[in-house]
């Protein structure tokens, strides 16, 4: 099988060279995505022989995912690794994800740091963030998984053709795995070793687990509208219908109505009406373009 390893890279110049250096005893390819890098990240990479996608501006981590996709269907390849530049993934670990595609028909795995002891070693603040994004994610999956936003992943080569991306940002980890659920794609996951010297994150916790769990949330509105908006019209709708009997009761006890139950009452029922619209008109174009994506 054809093994192509890739690499989204920011200002990586102090790793790259070592980390291109193992790579190769295991790559047919590696792709570097330079993305908008003021070092010399691109020129090293290059210079050991790596096919490197030049991006002029940081236009972010989705898109340096994107090209190293597009560039890995541009090759052929059988098997698309995506590797972190910041020393955090081990090259050790490479065979243990790629295995589940090549021998048990697997289409796409995930370097999970939380199915074995290594799990103590993430910063806590991550985990709980990483935790909650995995479980809004896994309510759109066949097969539950425990790290929706680990970088350290194999593609299959139904996978790498079939799979188109939007999000240039870190959503797109959680992108990747609702559309290729939506699509069919077994999904798995296997153990690894996460190197953490510290938290080498360059973004700031706050802003960045906002973003994503937007993403997430944006994703899961697409893929799912039927349960994304049919069940909060559900609640409302019986929140609603409880106001309105309400209403009713003190009408008959009272003679006159209680303009707070009766505002909460048409307000809520309202909300349910524009929210089960709003679920019927999306997943009628989801089917849609569902249906395009196959032909």
């Amino acid at each position: 099988m054809k093994i192509t390893i890739g690499i989204p890279a920011y200002n990586e110049e102090k790793n790259i060279a070592k980390i291109i250096v193992k790579l190769k005893t295991i790559a047919d390819k590696i792709i570097v995505c330079d993305d908008g890098s003021t070092d010399s990240t691109a020129e090293i990479a290059q210079s050991l022989g790596a096919i490197v996608i030049k991006h002029t501006t940081n236009l972010g981590y989705g898109s340096g995912i994107k090209s190293i996709l597009e560039k890995s269907k541009e090759l052929d390849s059988d098997i698309l690794v995506t590797f972190d530049a910041d020393g955090q993934h081990r090259v050790e670990d490479i065979k243990k994800i790629i295995e589940p595609i090549e021998k048990d028909n697997i289409d796409l795995v995930i370097g999970s740091r939380f199915l074995n002891e290594e799990e103590h070693t993430v910063p806590k603040y991550r985990k709980l963030g990483i935790k909650i994004i995995t479980q809004i994610t896994n309510t759109n999956l066949k097969e539950k998984i425990t790290d929706s936003q680990s970088g350290f992943r194999a593609y299959s080569k139904a996978v790498i053709s079939k799979l188109k991306t939007s999000d240039i940002g870190m959503g797109i980890s959680t992108e990747i795995l609702i559309k290729a659920s939506s699509l069919g794609f077994k999904i798995a996951e296997v153990p690894i070793t996460i190197l953490y010297d510290g938290d080498t994150s360059t973004h700031n916790p706050v802003s960045h687990g906002t973003s994503v769990l937007f993403s997430t949330l944006k994703y899961t509105s697409i893929e799912h509208p039927l349960k994304f908006y049919g069940i909060p019209s559900v609640i409302f709708f019986v929140i609603g219908l409880s106001f309105s009997f309400l209403a009713i009761q003190y009408y008959a006890e009272i003679g006159r109505i209680n303009p707070n139950i009766a505002v909460v009452a048409v307000g809520t029922m309202l909300i349910a009406i524009i929210l089960l619209i709003t679920a019927i008109l999306l997943y009628s174009l989801v089917s849609v373009v569902r249906e395009n994506r196959t032909k």
